[in-house]
């Protein structure tokens, strides 16, 4: 697994305002947040990309699948494009790991903290177990990964809440996995996330 860079899905919605970082509309409006999305959405693919390389990636689509800037992203640097299932989080991050031939990292476009090395950490990881994941300080996680998916890991979580990662641990255990966690990380979920992202995103990444 070492000679080979990452198999990375991007989970992500399009940019539509009233649709997308909703808890952020007050402190930014509608358009502002959804302009926001659309940042973090950029910066998390130039991320997998320093991490990986574009024919290990794929963009997995939600809310309008031929939205221009999918149809920019899939142009601009040749990354594959594949609508995401109907269902809960859980399933449909299942099926982006299903996917994939292998092993295999799921991040979505919210977690600021995701750096190449953290995603090559992770893949690194995956060679002595099961999955992996980036425990989040709000209780969920940024990122997970196996090396090969399994339905149960997402069976029964209540996605969006504070015991997602724990829920997640318990769920590995009952399998027998081994889960590894590299790292900790957070979300920009909050008008209170804004000034913590705006002091680390001044260099412009």
């Amino acid at each position: 697994m070492h000679a080979e860079p990452p198999r990375i899905a991007v989970l992500a919605k399009a940019p539509l305002p009233g649709r997308v970082k909703t808890r952020l509309i007050p402190a930014l409006g509608a358009a502002g947040a959804a302009a926001l999305h659309e940042h973090l959405l950029r910066r998390t693919l130039a991320v997998a990309i320093a991490a990986s390389s574009v024919d290990r990636l794929t963009l997995w689509t939600a809310l309008h699948h031929d939205h221009p800037l999918f149809v920019e992203l899939a142009e601009t640097h040749g990354i594959a494009l594949s609508p995401q299932p109907a269902g809960d989080l859980g399933r449909r991050m299942h099926h982006a790991l299903a996917a994939e031939a292998g092993p295999g990292l799921v991040v979505g476009s919210d977690c600021p903290a995701l750096t190449p090395t953290l995603l090559r950490d992770c893949w690194v990881a995956l060679e002595t177990a099961e999955a992996v994941c980036l425990p989040a300080e709000d209780g969920g996680y940024g990122l997970i990964g196996a090396r090969e998916s399994d339905p149960a890991l997402f069976a029964g979580i209540d996605w969006g809440g504070e015991r997602v990662m724990a829920q997640t641990r318990a769920r590995a255990s009952a399998l027998n996995w081994r889960l590894a966690c590299p790292a900790r990380v957070w979300d920009l979920d909050r008008p209170s996330d804004l000034v913590r992202f705006a002091a680390r995103d001044e260099d412009g990444c």
